[in-house]
């Protein structure tokens, strides 16, 4: 089995403005400028032969390059069960395509469908049992954020590796939008 997520990757320019947020929230997992992406799909655990069939699938998805931006931040959970702290991606119906049809790439590999409500976003931080109070300070710090616009010319198919840091994420493997 293998952990696989499609996803887009942040430029370094753009993750280093994100990185210079993450700080004054106590008990925080700050995630490293390398793991900053847009999730498209998280696909789970996937036996190898599926994951064949997933790359197989993926490298069909057709999509133009997108224009991205950053804008904002928030929080995933409620009081006591606030579990990370993001950057918003402002809407683009683009975006929403190509996680749609990375969606339709999963359920002909034979994957289940996702029925979370897709939130483009860029995870800063994990948490776990946080101050509300100080998580609610952090975004009132942080919510005016605005990332330059950015141009993203591929997904990737990502595998992911949980370690005692937190997850660490190795692309797989990476598909053109042209």
């Amino acid at each position: 089995m293998i952990r696989l997520f499609a996803a887009l990757s942040i430029p370094p320019e753009i993750g280093e403005g994100l990185s210079a947020r993450q700080d004054d929230l106590s008990g925080a997992r700050w995630r490293p400028l390398e793991a900053f992406h847009i999730t498209l799909r998280f696909f789970g655990d996937v036996r190898e032969d599926v994951a064949a069939d997933l790359d197989a699938e993926l490298a069909m998805v057709t999509g133009l390059p997108l224009g991205l931006e950053l804008e904002g931040v928030g929080a995933f959970g409620e009081g006591a069960e606030i579990h990370a702290v993001w950057a918003g991606v402002v809407e683009d119906p683009d975006l929403r395509n190509l996680a749609a049809r990375c969606e339709t790439a999963a359920r002909r590999a034979g994957l289940a469908a996702d029925t979370r409500v897709y939130k483009p976003h860029v995870t800063l931080a994990y948490l776990r049992r946080p101050n509300p109070a100080q998580v609610a300070d952090w975004i009132a710090q942080n919510n005016l954020l605005k990332s330059p616009p950015f141009r993203a010319t591929s997904f990737g198919l990502y595998s992911s590796w949980r370690t005692d840091e937190g997850s660490r994420y190795r692309l797989e493997r990476e598909y053109p939008l042209v």
